[in-house]
């Protein structure tokens, strides 16, 4: 087999970390893929630059808020002095170019697998309901509200605290009036309106991480319960738990959006009602923990998008463990000279 190149972001490990570490490891891992991994990164200090074991190269990019012809231009570039395939982009703040321009990567010749437009929509929290209704799964009681007025009649219907949303990112908890002002304005200033007042529920965090193929088949699976988080709510550490309804749940959704890539369904499970909280549209920073128990989720997409055969285990282990851990590595200052000065290592 040819070898392929992966070009791979969300390379930052931090105290807020990015999926792409756990993404290039577990495509290392799967021996039967040959390929090398590009790190693409936004900051010279993400720490993926510098671990060498697993990015065989590293490339700056422009944020892909700017232009995106600039940001199109980096990745010709890219693709032309050192090779990229397919890129599998796990920030947030990407998808959006990645999706609408991925007919144009396409034609340079550099695949991605991601939903289409229509189905990034769908697990927007204005419409998450819909959808919830649509798989089966409990959704908190929200409403959607465009002003002051409306937000705090939201806050008196519903009973404080609640939770107040973008229709795609961000999330406050509120205990107070003046609290879910504060959170209104802060997701007006950064997303813009809608703006969600949800219900908060209460019960254990759970989260399941899967990819869909594009045709409403399943290629993993994997069912996890939360139990430490970082004063920022990331996952630290957690077990592999086998809850039936809300693995249906997934699987559902798989089957009804014709859901292609990574995702993450983010629930919360009070005895036997499983709420719907979110909808990721991308892998995780935990995905890792699914190849550790046997699922691969990276390798099956690039598989997959390659039309290479892919293999999708019956099942897997509950009561695994995942522990977080901080790494120190000490590298030459060249590597961060290359980046700063050549954009490049």
């Amino acid at each position: 087999m040819d070898q392929i190149s992966v070009g791979i972001s969300g390379i930052n490990a931090s105290d807020n970390p990015g999926p792409g570490v756990g993404v290039a490891r577990s495509l290392k891992e799967d021996k039967g893929l040959n390929v090398r991994i590009v790190g693409l990164a936004y900051d010279a200090m993400e720490p993926g630059i510098y671990l060498d074991w697993l990015f065989d190269k590293a490339f700056m990019l422009p944020y892909p808020s700017g232009d995106h012809h600039d940001y199109l231009r980096r990745l010709d570039h890219i693709q032309s002095t050192y090779g990229l395939d397919i890129v599998l982009p796990n920030l947030d703040a990407e998808l959006p170019l990645y999706i609408k321009y991925g007919q144009d990567l396409l034609q340079r010749g550099i695949r991605t697998f991601l939903p289409t437009q229509e189905q990034f929509q769908l697990r927007a929290k204005d419409r998450l309901h819909l959808l919830a209704e649509g798989i089966k799964i409990h959704y908190p009681q929200s409403e959607v509200v465009a002003s002051y007025q409306e937000l705090i009649q939201a806050t008196e219907r519903l009973r404080l605290p609640v939770m107040v949303k973008g229709a795609f990112y961000r999330a406050y908890h509120a205990n107070t009036v003046q609290e879910a002002v504060s959170a209104y304005n802060k997701v007006v200033a950064e997303w813009g309106y809608p703006v969600i007042v949800q219900k908060t529920v209460t019960g254990e965090e759970m989260n399941v991480v899967g990819v869909g193929d594009g045709t409403g088949a399943c290629l993993g699976l994997v069912g996890i319960k939360k139990l430490c988080v970082t004063s920022q709510g990331k996952f630290w550490n957690g077990v592999t738990i086998k809850n039936v309804r809300m693995l249906e749940a997934a699987q559902r959704f798989v089957e009804v959006s014709r859901w292609k890539g990574g995702f993450e369904l983010e629930c919360i499970v009070d005895g036997d009602e499983v709420y719907l909280i979110e909808i990721n549209p991308r892998l995780p920073a935990w995905s890792y923990f699914a190849t550790a128990v046997g699922h691969n989720l990276p390798s099956a997409m690039v598989r997959t998008a390659f039309g290479m055969p892919v293999t999708v285990p019956p099942d897997y282990e509950a009561g695994k463990l995942f522990v977080r851990y901080t790494y120190e590595q000490v590298t030459g200052m060249d590597f961060f000279r290359d980046m700063t000065v050549r954009g490049e290592r």
